[in-house]
């Protein structure tokens, strides 16, 4: 049988179309169907299981049985159903309070903020006017959450957030979010100053300057 797939927000980005038709065998669920999209789109098998589906505009479950023609919405979780991610690159302005909840809990009595700024000083440029960042935002994610595991590992019982922004910022505008969170001030003061250095060293981000008197691209590690 043939099912239509609709891909949405960050699985369509990634899959690189809205929609598209699956075939399927005539017995499948939307297990099945779930498993399918995996094996031909690798770049979104990861975020699948926590997408829910719906089968031509109702949710439903795994086990519910397909039929020739129907139609199978993925849908990520909207903005307002879950929790503030720990690790994302976005390309909205960046709320420090996003990163602090994501890692604050009843047990964490320090909890340090990282804020990176774009300043009217660049590292080339005296009259920089914004930043342009540009990311391989799928392997960034990656990158960003290896890093946040690796310091939670390091100083056990610390939690890492770590937000970065892409696109055009002005002077001003907050380009990177970190929060690290532990039962006391010194591991959270160590783990926060670690991410943001293996930040720059590793994650595949990167700046260019604007200014009134040039342009610039700047490497990681600058």
């Amino acid at each position: 049988m043939r099912v239509e797939i609709l891909y949405f927000a960050i699985l369509r980005e990634r899959a690189g179309r809205a929609r598209e038709t699956l075939d399927l065998p005539d017995d499948a669920d939307v297990r099945a169907a779930r498993a399918a999209v995996a094996e031909r789109h690798p770049e979104i098998a990861a975020l699948l299981p926590r997408v829910q589906v719906a089968v031509n505009r109702t949710q439903a479950p795994d086990a519910q049985r397909l039929a020739d023609g129907d139609e199978v919405a993925l849908l990520p979780p909207v903005a307002g159903g879950a929790g503030p991610r720990k690790i994302a690159i976005l390309d909205r302005p960046l709320l420090v309070d996003e990163t602090v909840e994501a890692v604050s809990g009843p047990h964490q009595g320090g909890v340090v903020t990282f804020t990176g700024v774009v300043r009217r000083q660049g590292h080339h440029l005296p009259d920089v006017v914004r930043l342009e960042y540009e990311a391989y935002a799928e392997m960034a994610e990656e990158v960003l959450a290896d890093i946040a595991e690796e310091i939670e590992r390091e100083w056990p019982g610390t939690a890492i957030a770590i937000h970065h922004r892409v696109g055009a910022l002005a002077v001003g505008e907050i380009a990177v979010a970190i929060t690290a969170a532990s039962a006391h001030r010194a591991p959270a003061f160590e783990a926060c100053r670690a991410a943001i250095d293996r930040l720059k060293e590793r994650a595949p981000i990167w700046k260019k300057e604007i200014g009134e008197s040039g342009e610039a691209w700047l490497g990681l590690g600058a």
